[in-house]
């Protein structure tokens, strides 16, 4: 019993001693407020500021940070984790409910190491796994175009977590996991351009925070990097060499999509994808492009999409069709039901050869046809791609309303079967469509310019497609 009894005493004090370490390694001091007559002469220079607005269009800082009908840059958007609702902050510079006390110091803190001016470590919701690789001169343009913005006063929700994930200091723990902190070294062996590009995707755009699936703590998973994943009751597509482009991307054509929203070959962004081809559209050719190059060469080598399908309208030096050329050909009568719905209600726009943005994709062509989930489609056909306001842009009607579960299944079994290349029929295709219908997946939704619409309210009716 007193050998007992000791034993129990070691193992309290190591674990009295283990929690004093962890918490002079958790604790973060606060970083001194800007003095007030500094908080207002944030002056920077013209050239500073105007880099640091392309960067911040690259890290879609707008987008997170702006609720919707909210000030831009004020914060309040929810981000809903497996953990609970994160409340993204306001990052205006004004400096009672902002950023405006902040130094460049605490700045630079915050996007390294995930720490606050007041030392409260962030949730990775603010992807600072993603930003520590920004230098410190990149860094410096973003603060100056941060602090040159217009101040908006206003507290932004507390988060709803429960315990113990509302507990900060122990973000600490997860730093130690899976935090890697500092700038990318070059890697010698590559192009300077492919370097640019791994630079802006590993770092600010962060596009494996939306592309790579997570373990249970909410890492990224490192084995599966960009192998795809779902988010905001989207499929975010492989873009690595399990890419199911049925078209294989190259630089050129990824740069023009992630500029534009769309692509001839690969039709047009929607879901959170559109909020961040809108963002990318104020961002210099030469910095898409090396991102395009940098996400290429992960897709390498991706099964099957070195040659179009048989039948796609692939012609590089063909004109582009007009309204006045179109032609819809004529529907053979059909007992099949999936069939029947797509004559009646998608042929018009994807068989008609009209490109994109502005006519429908030939669905051989489509990554959503080829993926490993049927989601996005379903997303498509409910909600389609609402129209952009003061701009033209692509758009698609949604059949919410006049569409029942069997239609819906038999549509997107019979896209499938008949232009998937073969691909084996989804066996999950009626559960997704019913989780959607019943609200249980909740898509948000996007118009090509990225603001959030809100959708179609969901409905049935009989027989109203065919």
């Amino acid at each position: 019993m007193r050998r007992l009894g000791q034993l129990v005493l070691v193992l309290l004090l190591l674990i009295i001693i283990g929690g004093i370490g962890f918490f002079a390694y958790a604790w973060k001091p606060g970083i001194d407020p800007l003095p007030a007559n500094q908080q207002s002469a944030q002056v920077a220079d013209a050239g500073l500021i105007a880099h640091g607005a392309e960067l911040a269009s690259v890290g879609y800082c707008t987008s997170c940070h702006t609720a919707p009908g909210g000030k831009e840059l004020a914060g309040g958007l929810a981000v809903q984790t497996p953990f609970g609702t994160i409340y993204s902050t306001n990052i205006t510079p004004d400096p009672q409910s902002g950023i405006g006390a902040w130094s460049e110091a605490a700045f630079q803190r915050a996007m390294r190491e995930g720490v606050d001016r007041e030392g409260n470590h962030l949730y990775p919701a603010f992807p600072f796994d993603h930003f520590t690789h920004v230098t410190d001169e990149d860094n410096k343009a973003l603060y100056a175009y941060l602090m040159s913005r217009q101040p908006v006063a206003g507290d932004t929700p507390a988060n709803e977590l429960g315990f113990p994930f509302n507990i900060r200091m122990l973000m600490a723990g997860w730093k130690l996991l899976f935090l890697k902190q500092g700038p990318l070294p070059d890697d010698t062996a590559q192009s300077a351009e492919w370097n640019r590009g791994r630079y802006l995707v590993e770092g600010l755009a962060h596009c494996a925070a939306c592309h790579t699936p997570r373990n249970a703590l909410g890492a990224e998973d490192g084995g599966k990097a960009f192998s795809g994943t779902n988010i905001e009751g989207w499929y975010a597509y492989p873009i690595n060499v399990s890419s199911p482009a049925p078209v294989a991307w190259t630089a050129d054509s990824l740069a023009n999509y992630l500029g534009k929203g769309f692509d001839v070959h690969h039709g047009a962004a929607r879901g959170p994808m559109a909020e961040v081809t809108s963002s990318l559209k104020n961002v210099s050719q030469d910095d898409l492009h090396a991102m395009a190059t940098y996400i290429v060469s992960q897709m390498q080598g991706a099964a099957g999409a070195a040659q179009p399908p048989a039948g796609a309208v692939i012609a590089e030096t063909a004109p582009p069709q007009t309204s006045d050329s179109m032609t819809i050909p004529a529907v053979a009568k059909s007992d099949d039901i999936g069939s029947a719905v797509f004559s009646g209600a998608c042929s018009a726009c994807h068989d008609s050869g009209r490109e994109p943005p502005f006519g429908g994709i030939d669905l051989t062509l489509s990554t959503a046809v080829h993926s490993d989930s049927p989601q996005n489609i379903v997303n498509m056909v409910l909600f389609g791609l609402p129209a952009s306001e003061g701009q033209p842009a692509g758009v698609m009607p949604g059949f919410a309303g006049a569409i029942d579960e069997d239609h819906l299944v038999a549509l997107i079994d019979y896209v499938r079967k008949d232009f998937g290349g073969g691909k084996p029929a989804w066996s999950n295709t009626r559960q997704l469509v019913k989780d959607t219908l019943s609200g249980k997946t909740q898509p948000l939704i996007y118009s090509s310019d990225g603001v959030r619409r809100p959708p179609a309210p969901l409905g049935t009716s009989t027989g109203a497609t065919q």
